[in-house]
Order: structure tokens, then sequence, then C-alpha cells
């Protein structure tokens, strides 16, 4: 890798670290290329990525935004992964490292907030924003639903009424 491709890919990992809503360093030491293709392809179904680094060129895109307290856990075989949503990628890598012992979740950060492992564990307990979305939108909704219902329940009786009446004078 020639100066020209080490700064262009420095580059792109500062845009990665100044844009993602989440970044979650793991070891990815031991894990075969079928379950790498794997956990990439379960991001990415996500709204995810997930980007093997060099340390050192890591490092110093990191020097580059505000997320230079990460840098500390760069050393071995790290990966990233990261997305908008600030849960995807947690909820995947959480998941993924509970069926694979080869993947290790070192921390990460979320905005400002630096995470330790168990902070990344519990953010991957809590639902995405698509899940929360459909919880509003159901929440939203019950009320017009209930209040449909009850507008529409003394016309129903009404019309019970005028039927029965009806079938009395028939009769």
């Amino acid at each position: 890798m020639d100066r020209a491709q080490k700064q262009e890919l420095v580059s792109k990992l500062s845009e990665v670290f100044s844009s993602a809503g989440v970044v979650v360093v793991t070891h990815y030491s031991g894990l075969d290329v079928a379950k790498m293709t794997d956990l990439r392809s379960r991001l990415r179904e996500n709204g995810a990525s997930f980007k093997v680094t060099k340390n050192r060129l890591t490092k110093l895109a990191l020097a580059k935004t505000d997320k230079g307290p990460l840098s500390d856990l760069f050393t071995g075989p790290t990966g990233i992964g990261y997305s908008d949503d600030p849960v995807a990628a947690p909820k995947v890598l959480v998941k993924f490292a509970k069926e694979n012992d080869n993947l290790i979740i070192l921390g990460g950060m979320m905005g400002e907030m630096v995470l330790d492992e168990n902070a990344v564990r519990d953010l991957a307990a809590l639902p995405s924003l698509d899940e929360l979305h459909g919880k509003l939108v159901s929440l939203l909704s019950a009320p017009a639903t209930k209040i449909a219902g009850v507008l529409q329940a003394p016309a129903g009786q009404l019309a019970r009424v005028f039927g029965a009446y009806g079938a009395i004078e028939t009769a």
C-alpha cells in the first residue's frame, strides 16, 4: 500500500468515525472467511457495516475526529462495526459474538460517549429505531381506533332497535 492509498484510507476512516451513530470495536482473530462473510451480510441486512482495520492508520484517522478515546482499543486484529442507527451494529455484533467465541467485543463509542463491553451489550438489548417507530405508530393509532369504535356503536345499536321493531310489526 503506497502513501496515497494510506492517506485515502485514513480519510475514509475519519469520515466513517465522524458520521456513524455508533462504532463498535472488536477482535476477530480466528474467524474464517465464511464467518466474516456471514457477519458482514447480517450487518448489511440491518443497515450496518464491518471493516477490518489497520491499527496505525485507524489511530491516525481517530485523531482527526471526536472519537479519539477509542484509539486505546486498537491493538491486535481489530475490526469495527458501525451504523447510523445506534442499536443496529451492537445488536448484530453481540448476537454474532454469542454464537462465535472468536469475535470479541472490546468497546465502542456512541456520539461522544465511550462504551465499554457491557455498555455495548446493554445498547444491543434496546429496541431498534424501526421497532420504536412501529410502537409509536401503534400507540398513536390506538386512540383513533377506539374513538371510531365508540362512534359506530350507537349507530349499530339504533339499527338493531329498528330491526327488532320492524320484526315485531311484521309479525
